[in-house]
């Protein structure tokens, strides 16, 4: 019984939940957008756009030549996390505790007899059935079954849509053979370029290489551990919240947006700019890291883009971070129409590493950003806010992470009454914190 993972991947998610939703999408090809723009691109695309090469990152303009037909809607977010949440609850009826890897996957660990072959078959198309059931006109799903995390994901993909691939012990590493090298999860371009470097062009050349080259051509004991997911072995993933494709530490956080038409003008940018930042601020804490630089982009229409960046003193503070970009938006010089922009935090380091600024009022910025953090991690995104970016709140919208999926809002969470009640409590608990860092050791 060599089957311990079942993997379970939602075809074409965003663009199935809008068929599902609105019956005159159905059987038609679908492409979703962040926001309606000709100059956006596709974020997600439908069975049938695919037919016809639409896909993430399709450019609309290039999605309408290649699909006359396309029919082009807006993202909502919202939607996409409650059917998540849904999908998870029709998984948990055949097998406790699926695994969300990110808004359309969900890893299983297979027990006892459902690692026997067939007992695992039928469990994934007892699976894919009630994913299929949770809506008119069905939600498509593929599944991968395999020796490990890795492997069940990578069978996951082999046949789309609606597939489910068995990969056993007794099929590596022939049964990968026939796929490229960028179908394996973890090698993005810059990793197949290195690989190319050092001889390896295929699958195959890959499985069959030696552990020593696989560790220079990673740079580390990563290639070994590669190697040995590839042949069935059960390692661990890099984490993914805090690495790359290739496995190492973020080193940059960051936001970019394409503008709406009607945000097309400096003062509308500027506050989809502080909303930006404002996101990358809260991931930051997040990680428990803090920033040296801040850096910002405005790329407009018909015209070179603005670039500026500024030295911060190991900042995560939101306000901190505000004033710095106030002062770099202050030296923009321009009458032009503003496309995309985009901000960037780097230099990154652990925030127990930092002294930060010695005349900067830390604590009492970072107890109200605590405060804020855990409202908005809680509650949702945006429940409480610098009024700053208020004229963007509609621009820039929620976006699902690939990694964390916001909880579904209860019925109770939308009255002002609700919220009102949700920020006496924080202001108590801000109180609370206070006089505790105050209180003689």
């Amino acid at each position: 019984m060599t089957l311990r993972c079942l993997f379970v991947d939602l075809n074409s998610f965003f663009a199935s939940v809008e068929q599902v939703e609105t019956p005159a999408l159905r059987g038609r090809p679908v492409g979703v957008v962040p926001v309606q723009a000709e100059s956006t691109c596709c974020i997600a695309a439908s069975v049938e756009a695919k037919r016809f090469g639409v896909k993430t990152g399709t450019l609309v303009r290039d999605a309408r030549k290649l699909c006359p037909g396309i029919r082009i809607v807006p993202a909502r977010p919202k939607l996409y996390v409650e059917y998540h949440h849904k999908i998870l609850e029709a998984i948990w009826k055949h097998t406790p505790d699926p695994q969300a890897g990110s808004i359309d996957e969900m890893a299983c660990e297979l027990i006892g007899r459902q690692r026997q072959r067939d007992n695992a078959v039928a469990l994934g198309q007892a699976i894919k059935d009630e994913i299929a059931r949770l809506g008119p006109g069905g939600l498509r799903s593929s599944v991968g079954i395999a020796p490990n995390h890795f492997l069940a994901k990578t069978a996951s993909d082999m046949v789309k849509p609606d597939g489910l691939v068995v990969l056993e012990q007794q099929d590596l590493p022939q049964a990968l053979f026939a796929l490229a090298l960028e179908d394996l999860c973890g090698i993005g371009p810059a990793m197949h370029r290195r690989l190319n470097e050092y001889g390896i062009f295929t699958v195959e050349q890959l499985c069959r290489a030696p552990v020593a080259q696989l560790r220079i051509a990673w740079a580390g004991i990563e290639g070994e551990r590669f190697h040995a997911r590839l042949h069935g072995a059960t390692i661990p993933m890099p984490n993914s919240r805090t690495g790359d494709e290739d496995g190492a530490h973020n080193q940059s956080v960051g936001h970019s947006h394409v503008l709406a038409p009607e945000f097309r003008n400096t003062r509308s940018a500027d506050a989809v700019l502080r909303k930006l930042l404002l996101k990358a601020a809260m991931r930051l804490r997040s990680y428990r890291k803090v920033a040296g630089r801040l850096h910002v982009r405005v790329n407009y229409i018909g015209a070179d883009p603005w670039e500026a960046s500024c030295r911060l003193d190991a900042a995560d503070d939101s306000r901190l971070l505000l004033h710095a970009l106030a002062g770099l938006l202050a030296t923009r010089r321009d009458h032009k129409s503003p496309l995309a922009v985009g901000v960037t935090l780097t230099h990154l380091i652990e925030r127990e590493g930092s002294s930060g600024d010695l005349f900067a009022q830390g604590e009492e910025n970072r107890e109200l950003t605590t405060v804020m953090d855990r409202i908005n991690n809680r509650y949702g995104n945006n429940k409480i806010f610098f009024a700053s970016a208020q004229e963007a709140m509609n621009a820039a919208p929620m976006r699902i992470s690939f990694n964390r999926i916001p909880d579904a809002p209860r019925e109770d969470e939308t009255s002002n009454e609700h919220w009102l009640k949700r920020l006496r409590q924080a202001k108590v608990l801000a109180e609370a914190e206070h006089r505790r860092r105050e209180r003689p050791l």
